[in-house]
């Protein structure tokens, strides 16, 4: 091989040396991109509650016949006699007899009330008794929120424009990474 083939072979072989260096390394960086708009992105989002109040029920309750009371005959034995000796005091004769008979039946009657104070043997009268309870209701509710799950936000970048959905507002500006790779 002569000198100017080696020469040639060689200058050559070191401008392929150089040009495959830069592909070899990728200029990568953080700049600056100038912010042209941030448009927040929303969704409904459905949050249900419970709602609950307090509502009374009237009830119908009827309490069950209760046996005969036990009945005291002590007033009716005392009211007998005190109506039988005061109409004793009226009259004469078989009148005085029907007297004490009509005063001691009376007198029976009335002091049989006052000793036993009406009771006939049925609480209650048998009349049906009303009770009010609290009743619990609840119910589910629909409650619609507005929540931003994200920013779109646009920028532009040495005259070109580019959109990208961020989690949050970068504001004025935003720091963007660069890389740059040679294309074959």
């Amino acid at each position: 091989m002569t000198f100017t083939k080696f020469s040639m072979a060689a200058s050559v072989l070191a401008f392929s040396a150089s040009a495959l260096v830069p592909a070899a390394q990728a200029a990568d960086f953080d700049d600056y991109a100038r912010v042209v708009s941030v448009t927040p992105q929303v969704e409904q989002v459905n949050v249900p509650r419970q709602e609950c109040r307090t509502e009374y029920e009237t009830s119908q309750r009827n309490y069950p016949r209760q046996q005969q009371a036990e009945r005291s005959n002590g007033g009716a034995i005392i009211g007998g006699l005190a109506g039988g000796l005061l109409g004793s005091q009226v009259g004469g004769g078989n009148g005085r007899i029907a007297a004490a008979a009509v005063g001691a039946v009376t007198g029976a009657i009335v002091g049989d009330r006052v000793e036993n104070n009406g009771n006939n043997g049925n609480n209650y009268n048998n009349q049906p008794v009303y009770e009010s309870r609290p009743v619990r209701q609840c119910r589910n509710i629909d409650s619609w929120e507005t929540r931003t799950n994200g920013y779109a936000v646009t920028y532009e970048y040495h005259n070109r424009t580019y959109t990208s959905v961020m989690p949050y507002d970068p504001g004025s500006r935003l720091r963007i990474h660069v890389s740059l790779t040679p294309r074959p």
